[in-house]
């Protein structure tokens, strides 16, 4: 089982930039996909990027892409997410999980999800 702890959130502002990391214990298999996502107060969790743990292959929202760069450290068993270019609109409670379906972007298919981290953007 693998547990994910989330870290790197806060207050910027617009325009700012911040990076999450995800840090995962427990053993992450080649086939694993980590994926970033986020949830705004009275709306659902939404897809933000996630990456294939064995190629590095990287897949983004359209509302981030551009902006958000998730990339991982496999000696660290850490996932990256560089958010560049903040929002208002980027501000959620950002968290980290794990899927066995390679490349997935679609939420069920993830799980051991992270506690989150919250990232605000001021206008």
């Amino acid at each position: 089982q693998v547990q994910l702890v989330e870290s790197g959130g806060g207050l910027v502002q617009a325009g700012g930039s911040l990076r999450l990391s995800c840090a995962a214990s427990g053993r992450i298999f080649s086939s694993y996909t980590m994926g970033w996502f986020r949830q705004a107060p009275g709306k659902e969790r939404e897809f933000v990027a996630a990456i294939t743990w064995s190629a590095g292959n990287t897949y983004y929202a359209d509302s981030v892409k551009g902006r958000f760069t998730i990339s991982r450290d496999k000696a660290k068993n850490t996932v990256y997410l560089q958010m560049n270019g903040l929002k208002p609109e980027d501000t959620a409670v950002y968290y980290c999980a794990v899927s066995l379906a390679y490349g997935s972007r679609w939420t069920p298919d993830f799980g051991s999800w992270g506690q989150g981290t919250q990232v605000t953007v001021s206008s």
